[in-house]
């Protein structure tokens, strides 16, 4: 798992301790969320599956997309689609993809590079692998997120974010046995490069056998946490998790994760993403693409889309053109 990795974690700032008398997130619930399709046929775990909005708020959607080991000519991606009303966060971790929307933003990303898209009023986009990926096939492996904005914000002009893997924070632990990649947000006074409108805080961790993983966490934020590999445990408690498992925490001061010692040779550290924010409690209407408030915003996003309003295809877009 490539990403961002250093040689030597021990020359990267240190998470400060918890705070005496700092009290731990319980953990409410673990979830396996199911497997899919997504675009033009690339496999997806819905990460959120079977959690109610309520709990993941301000997020709306999770997929993790592969972990696949392609063959030439198999490597897919998405058509041009609409957005309305929140924000999508792509982060690759192997592979490479190709981003372009009807405002002229894009590129490619690939090992450890993420692209913030606020959708705000509307925006058309593709994500597509290179033909070169297409030819040689190869491993793929990233995630999709869904930010919601809340209803101030859904009405934003549309903004694109190019996050390289070289401006992500690094962090590590007081000894050395995890590596933090800080996406967006702040956490023991580092910051993300991400700018975000809804407050929140999103890393990939990479623990070593053994590990432990203890991080302040806003008292105001929700807070959760899924595994992409490895096997190890949420909380204090140690509630066993596994990859594909999503952990929901309670209130607290403080986020745990601790790896196994032994972890299967394909897996050989604990890989997770950890994510949360603060909640917006505003009235969810959700419907494919579009994020509002209402039924009749969802019906006007429908409208606007088919009327031409939320942007064009580029004439040289990827894919070609409409």
């Amino acid at each position: 798992m490539p990403a961002v990795t250093v040689e030597d974690t021990l020359v990267l700032p240190r998470l400060r301790r918890p705070e005496p008398g700092s009290i731990d997130r319980p953990v409410k619930s673990v979830t396996t969320g199911p497997t899919g399709f997504e675009g033009e046929g690339f496999p997806v775990r819905r990460a959120f599956g079977g959690v109610d909005l309520a709990e993941l708020d301000p997020f709306i959607h999770l997929d993790q997309m592969g972990e696949v080991e392609y063959a030439p000519g198999e490597p897919k991606g998405t058509p041009w689609h609409p957005h309305r009303g929140f924000e999508t966060v792509t982060y690759m971790i192997d592979g490479t993809m190709q981003h372009q929307d009807s405002h002229g933003g894009g590129g490619m990303i690939t090992n450890g590079d993420t692209q913030w898209m606020t959708a705000g009023s509307g925006i058309l986009h593709i994500e597509t692998p290179p033909e070169k990926l297409v030819m040689s096939g190869g491993l793929f492996h990233g995630f999709q997120l869904w930010v919601n904005l809340p209803k101030r914000n859904k009405f934003l002009p549309p903004r694109y974010q190019d996050l390289s893997a070289g401006r992500v924070a690094l962090l590590t632990t007081e000894d050395g046995g995890a590596l933090v990649r800080l996406i967006a947000g702040e956490i023991a006074g580092h910051v993300g490069p991400g700018s975000t409108h809804t407050p929140i805080v999103l890393f990939h961790a990479t623990l070593s056998p053994g590990a432990r993983l203890e991080v302040p966490w806003p008292r105001d934020f929700n807070a959760l946490a899924y595994v992409l590999n490895g096997r190890g445990s949420f909380g204090a408690e140690r509630h066993p998790a596994h990859a594909g498992n999503l952990a929901v925490f309670g209130a607290g001061d403080i986020l745990t994760i601790s790896a196994d010692e032994q972890q299967e040779s394909r897996s050989p550290d604990m890989d997770v993403l950890v994510l949360g924010g603060l909640p917006i409690r505003e009235p969810i209407a959700w419907a494919g693409p579009f994020v509002m408030n209402t039924r009749a915003e969802l019906v006007t996003a429908y409208e606007d889309f088919q009327a031409g309003r939320l942007g064009q295809i580029p004439h040289a877009g990827i894919g070609g053109s409409r």
